[in-house]
């Protein structure tokens, strides 16, 4: 059984970070706390995400809202911090869209859309893939956040009217880029580890995630 490794060197800050993950989790958010096992509903939840993300990384200058249509990301301007969008207000697109956010170093949060450059629904195959090849390690890390909050985690190939690829071999891929965050054989970016350790804080009082809490059929 192993413990996530985190490793900052991995993703570069836009500003250093002097304060502690603990001293974050610790502190109270400067409104009214509301306990996550007393949410009831999916509004609820996506409130406290808000709210909760929205402190604990205040440093960065970065903030998470809800949005009416796709998923975007907006890069900090001199007026407005950054902005990661969500699509329609749903909590799984919150945190997939915070998986990307925390992967991305310096450079490409500077850019729209992290730099990315997304094609639509009805990939080929060749599409497809590379679709599927960027999407490993940020489904990975998605599903450590799902798992902190209690949630269940769904794959997404995002490709319904083109070819969707093969499920099997992408969930086998995600789930061992997840099992090499635990053994350190890869690089957990600082600030998904932050917010896993922030998370954990509130809805776990503070237990660690531990590799045996995934399986690969768990995917299925």
């Amino acid at each position: 059984m192993h413990q996530l490794q985190p490793q900052p060197e991995v993703t570069t800050s836009l500003q250093f970070n002097t304060h502690s993950t603990s001293a974050f989790a610790e502190n109270p958010v400067p409104a009214q706390r509301l306990q996550w096992v007393n949410l009831q509903t999916e509004v609820q939840q996506v409130d406290w995400l808000i709210l909760h993300f929205n402190h604990w990384f205040s440093h960065l200058n970065v903030t998470l809202v809800r949005g009416d249509f796709e998923p975007e990301y907006f890069p900090a301007t001199e007026t407005e911090a950054a902005r990661i969008q969500f699509a329609h207000g749903f909590f799984n697109s919150a945190l997939h869209e915070i998986s990307h956010w925390s992967i991305a170093g310096e450079q490409r949060r500077l850019l729209p859309d992290l730099g990315y450059w997304y094609a639509p629904d009805g990939r080929t195959a060749e599409q497809q893939a590379l679709f599927e090849q960027v999407e490993i390690k940020p489904q990975a890390i998605e599903w450590l956040f799902s798992k902190a909050f209690g949630r269940k985690f769904r794959v997404s190939l995002d490709n319904l009217t083109g070819d969707g690829g093969n499920g099997a071999t992408f969930k086998d891929h995600v789930y061992a880029q997840l099992q090499q965050y635990f053994t350190g054989e890869a690089k957990l970016p600082r600030d998904a580890a932050h917010f896993i350790d922030c998370i954990c804080a509130y809805t776990r009082s503070g237990k660690t995630l531990q590799s045996d809490e995934f399986q690969r059929e768990m995917l299925d």
